[in-house]
């Protein structure tokens, strides 16, 4: 495999996993991407690999039925693209062949339908308190309740206890409060709740070697990133598998 697909890889698995509501269904789109790529090469840099390992990726996603007035598979892959991956409309639109101005389209009409997707109740998980204020500012821009705010790894676990809430947004690192990976593996033995991962350093998360997240936002982010996460999470995605 050469160096330019290896650092295309974790940004691939982001994109596969978000895609399709989780790290199992979104790591074996990939798997088979690579091997496809690995029949026919891509040429070109670094970019030029890392859109055509975006575009077998995209090329292997079923058609899959959606809930009526939902997003379908066509409008999520735009906005993960362009939100969460940070394609620019031009390279959005060689991944899935399309031009910009259909890509720019297809945004328009499903940023939209985002903002009638049902709300959810959201647990924050997050130790630095101005940076726990904007994010609960963002998850109120994008229609979301903001249930409670956790700065430590005990608050986080005793507060979805009684919260029992339906969309969890986690820090990795609360300092000396603990870990939220650790605290989401325990809320996690005891409820199912979809769980969105915030940090600067996603490629940490993106290994395909253990069990990770299916969803993986960077920081810094803006809304659009956060809305189409989280309904990505709350939908559970494509439900590839």
């Amino acid at each position: 495999m050469s160096e330019d697909l290896l650092r295309a890889l974790p940004r691939a698995r982001r994109f596969a996993r978000a895609l399709a509501g989780s790290q199992e269904a979104g790591d074996a789109l990939v798997r088979e991407a690579l091997l496809a790529l690995r029949e026919a090469p891509p040429e070109g840099d670094g970019a030029a690999v890392m859109l055509a390992l975006y575009r077998a990726v995209s090329e292997r996603v079923p058609d899959t039925p959606v809930a009526p007035g939902g997003l379908g598979v066509l409008d999520r892959q735009v906005l993960l693209l362009t939100a969460l991956e940070g394609l620019s409309p031009d390279q959005a639109g060689a991944v899935l062949g399309r031009s910009r101005a259909e890509v720019a389209e297809i945004a328009s009409a499903a940023r939209e339908r985002l903002r009638e997707a049902a709300a959810a109740d959201v647990l924050i998980i997050e130790d630095e308190p101005i940076i726990a204020m904007d994010l609960g500012q963002l998850v109120a821009a994008c229609g979301h309740r903001v249930a409670g705010i956790a700065a430590t790894q005990a608050e986080a676990i005793a507060l979805a206890r009684s919260l029992n809430p339906t969309l969890i947004l986690a820090d990795i690192n609360l300092g000396m409060g603990g870990d939220g990976k650790s605290a989401v593996a325990e809320i996690l033995r005891e409820m199912t709740v979809p769980v969105i991962f915030v940090t600067a350093y996603p490629e940490r998360l993106l290994t395909g070697e253990a069990v990770e997240p299916a969803f993986v936002i960077t920081k810094p982010f803006d809304p659009m990133t956060l809305a189409i996460a989280t309904y990505q999470a709350v939908t559970g995605g494509l439900r590839l598998g």
